[in-house]
């Protein structure tokens, strides 16, 4: 009996060593590519590069670099947030970051890594050594690495190794460098789709016109003399579709003489960068390209617009709620857009004269409300009100930029309905009209018994 029993265990036993044997055999990645807290990939997450990390965030690419570190010492080449923020095109980031561009964005990240350890200490001296990278996708997928003139370390020929050696770890380390590196497939893709966009965004033209009443072509109006305002007025020009406003108007500079609206957005952009305490704003309107657009479609259409800048102080205020709704940033935006020519004396003069002004806002159907304080303007009312106080930043004659000490929201304005039209006439009185004519009913029929008329 007990030579059974032994026997029967041993054959369960030899059953769960086979089935052990084939789960680790169908999976033997399953134990090696489990990443410790001391990985480069875990310290290029928590490192200074935060916006190369949320790019691979975002490109899933944390499961191939996990791979990737299981089997060789890897190298990364980590372009600074500075190249990643403010150096890259705003129209090449927007290509990136949509989602049918997923594989362009692996690509060019995969070619910043390199699956060997290149040490600053192993750079080259004189000659040009190429390695792999894990671009596989890339035709010519081979990262040059060299010296400049001065003996700096060089990537790709074009980007300087800032940060040589930031991060070292067992298993590979990180180079930081100054600028961002394109591989030519990526280069390729965005060329070709930007092409196609620009293709796609030119209106047919329409044929020719013939007046009926004269059997004529119909002549095109004549241009808009130099100054002379727009034919429409800013809020059709905002409409969607096609704007019929004259564009570009007619202004001063330029080789046609036309006013360039892109440039001078730009140019009052880098005048509040330059100028300190309004970075914030700026980084608003450097990531809402499509508002900046908008801005410089209007200028050269020949409007004028003075905008209300928050400083930094006023922006950092701001809760999640507030900017957690959809399209919340360009809502705030467009209150603080007057489309007017507003510079520090015509505000306060205006002001001093007839108390509280009005001012209309691209923010329909919202006015933001302006009056004297303190020797100065102040815009709002109650506690979300705001002072000018940093006048004339920025005035070209088109677009006018005015400091403020806050961000201003529409006032919700309730129309309270009269207290006529909510109630109907009283129960009291219709009530007492009611007992007056019964008591008199009542008089009147004793009144008949006494033999009296009433």
């Amino acid at each position: 009996m007990d030579s059974q029993i032994y026997g029967a265990l041993n054959l369960i036993v030899f059953f769960l060593a086979i089935n052990v044997n084939a789960l680790t055999a169908q999976n033997p990645k399953s134990s090696s590519t489990q990443i410790n807290s001391n990985s480069v990939l875990v310290a290029l997450l928590d490192s200074h590069y935060t916006e190369l990390s949320e790019l691979v965030e975002k490109a899933l690419l944390l499961q191939t670099l996990e791979q990737a570190v299981s089997h060789h010492n890897i190298t990364i080449f980590a372009p600074n947030n500075e190249a990643l923020e403010r150096q890259m095109d705003p129209e090449f980031k927007r290509f990136l970051l949509e989602p049918r561009n997923l594989k362009s964005l692996q690509n060019l990240l995969l070619y910043h890594i390199i699956p060997s350890r290149v040490g600053a200490k192993e750079w080259p001296e004189q000659e040009v050594v190429h390695h792999q990278t894990l671009c596989v996708d890339e035709s010519d997928n081979r990262l040059p690495l060299t010296r400049g003139n001065s003996g700096e370390k060089m990537v790709g020929g074009l980007a300087r190794v800032v940060r040589p050696d930031d991060v070292i770890r067992a298993d590979g380390l990180i180079h930081g460098i100054e600028r961002l590196l394109v591989p030519r497939s990526v280069q390729e893709d965005f060329n070709r789709r930007r092409s196609l966009s620009s293709i796609s965004a030119v209106l047919p033209e329409g044929a020719p016109v013939v007046d009926p009443r004269t059997h004529r072509l119909k002549k095109s109006a004549t241009p808009a003399p130099a100054g002379a305002p727009p034919a429409l007025p800013v809020y059709d020009a905002l409409a969607p579709g096609p704007s019929l406003a004259p564009a570009p108007a007619p202004g001063p500079g330029g080789p046609r003489h036309h006013f360039d609206g892109e440039s001078q957005v730009k140019d009052f952009i880098q005048t509040l960068l330059h100028y300190g305490g309004y970075n914030e704003l700026a980084d608003i309107l450097v990531n809402l390209t499509s508002l900046a657009t908008e801005m410089g479609k209007l200028v050269s259409e020949g409007y004028v617009l003075t905008v209300l800048a928050p400083n930094d102080e006023a922006m950092a205020k701001l809760t999640t709620d507030q900017l957690s709704d959809p399209g919340a940033p360009e809502q705030i935006m467009y209150y603080h857009i007057i489309p007017e020519y507003q510079t520090e004396e015509s505000m306060y003069n205006s002001v001093r004269r007839f108390g509280k002004v009005r001012y209309d806002t691209l923010r329909l159907p919202h006015k933001v409300v302006a009056e004297e304080a303190d020797g100065s303007v102040k815009f709002g009312q109650g506690e979300e009100s705001a002072y000018l106080f940093d006048p004339d930043i920025y005035t070209d004659g088109r677009i006018s930029v005015q400091g403020i000490d806050g961000v201003l929201f529409p006032v919700e304005e309730t129309t309270e309905t009269p207290s006529s039209k909510v109630a109907p006439t009283t129960a009291p009185k219709v009530v007492s009209k009611q007992r007056r004519g019964k008591l008199m009913e009542v008089a009147c029929t004793l009144a008949g018994a006494l033999g009296q008329s009433c």
